[in-house]
């Protein structure tokens, strides 16, 4: 009776509704703050949540409001949340000499949106490796960058932190302007920008595409090639960031001639902040323009990619999308992707992903703008943002009502465990119709 009720998808959700009661806990603690006054716990609770799904939306500033026990409780809980606990879980009972249950392999590939691997524990190095060689080489850049304004030690803690919140596309900083004042640092956004990417592309790519390059291949097997899925995700990525950019520099800058440098830099970072959910901004969304936010909205809602630490509705699931309306319209009977046939299962998945994730967001805009004293745009920019665990805010969170936080903090959770495996949960085990109906007619569009 246990396992009928405790799926794979309800323990993954139990998981992470577990560790962000734990983080709420210890960030509500008077040590956690540097007045030493205990924190609410709803707005500890918020950023608990916000930290474990790597969202970055806060209600107050990180850098001045939290003590260093606290900063370092929200880095865990985002190292946490950008890899997956069940990482954490296999990487102990692999070194304590035990063996990953099926069950725990199903909640794995669930946690890491990834297709079942015959020896899941060996992806789980692999991303454990992926992760740490990345934030080591972000920290020592971003270390000796800011050698030259702080401290050596200051400087290593804001390398370390901005690294570690950078590939986990979670966007927390210890500035309160963020990185505003490093809008025209070629080392700042080159660097963070990169973080961002690798985090957001997925691990799946990054070990398809490794295998692709470096992989051995032995006589008489065919040469080694891209998977569909990375494929998909290698396309639709630079052309989100292409648009995006394109759209932001032309929504700020009437004048798109001559270039400027500083210019790029901000359209290109908040192009890659967006679109790999990240939330880091080296300029006040508030000030932004109709157009940019909007552009902004669109690549936030469909996010990173699957397998990484971004969120949202997945760039593979929003390239099937439009493929399939393409396919529709084309009078296509299947789905022809790379020269390959993609399935109805897989087709209707990303369907419905989008669907949920549309309903999800009007209903949090209906309710948010009963209980908020905002303007529209604002609250659909803050809606958005915490569906794709980006972070972005025009600068309404700090004013929301209790209602606002608990509506957005739920609305983060479910973008970090993802709308469908939610569904999933609350579903529980799929049994299977004991007759099979005839089909009905129903008359469309």
């Amino acid at each position: 009776m246990l396992y009928s009720i405790l799926t794979p998808h309800r323990l993954l959700l139990l998981g992470f509704v577990f560790i962000i009661a734990i983080g709420s806990f210890l960030l509500s603690l008077p040590i956690a703050s540097v007045s030493g006054n205990q924190q609410p716990f709803i707005d500890a609770m918020f950023t608990a949540t916000s930290a474990v799904s790597t969202t970055g939306l806060t209600v107050v500033d990180i850098g001045s409001f939290y003590s260093l026990f606290g900063q370092i409780v929200i880095l865990v809980l985002v190292q946490i949340g950008g890899l997956g606990y069940m990482i954490f879980i296999v990487m102990t009972v692999l070194e304590l000499g035990g063996r990953l249950s099926l069950g725990g392999k199903l909640i794995l590939e669930e946690s890491l949106s990834t297709p079942p691997y015959e020896e899941v524990s060996r992806f789980s190095k692999i991303i454990i490796l992926i992760t740490f060689a990345f934030e080591f080489l972000g920290a020592a850049v971003l270390s000796l960058y800011w050698m030259r304004e702080y401290s050596v030690k200051h400087a290593i803690y804001l390398g370390v932190f901005h690294s570690v919140s950078a590939f986990c596309t979670a966007g927390f900083s210890l500035f309160s302007d963020n990185l505003c004042a490093y809008r025209d640092s070629i080392v700042i956004n080159v660097m963070v920008d990169i973080l961002c990417i690798v985090g957001g592309i997925g691990f799946f790519v990054i070990y398809d595409v490794y295998n692709y390059f470096f992989g051995k291949t032995l006589e008489g097997e065919p040469p080694k090639k891209l998977l569909t899925h990375s494929k998909l995700v290698l396309v639709m990525l630079p052309t989100l960031l292409i648009i995006g950019m394109s759209l932001i520099y032309i929504s700020e800058w009437s004048v798109i001639l001559p270039l400027s440098k500083d210019k790029v830099l901000t359209s290109v970072f908040h192009a890659v902040s967006a679109s790999t959910t990240t939330g880091f901004n080296t300029m006040d969304a508030g000030t932004m323009k109709t157009l940019g936010l909007f552009t902004m909205v669109v690549l936030m809602y469909v996010g990173a990619s699957p397998g990484g630490t971004g969120g949202g509705v997945k760039t593979t699931t929003f390239g099937l999308l439009i493929s399939s309306v393409i396919s529709v319209v084309s009078k296509k009977d299947e789905l022809i992707m790379f020269n390959r046939r993609i399935s109805s299962r897989t087709k209707d998945r990303a369907f419905a992903i989008c669907t949920i994730a549309v309903f999800l967001i009007m209903l949090d805009i209906l309710i948010l703008s009963v209980t908020e004293n905002a303007s529209f745009m604002g609250i659909v920019f803050e809606t958005v943002s915490a569906f794709g665990t980006v972070g972005l805010s025009t600068g309404i969170t700090p004013s929301l009502s209790m209602t606002g936080k608990v509506v957005l903090a739920v609305t983060m959770l479910i973008g970090r465990v993802g709308p469908l495996a939610i569904g999933f949960s609350i579903r529980g085990k799929c049994k299977l119709a004991p007759v099979k109906y005839p089909e009905g007619g129903v008359l469309v569009g």
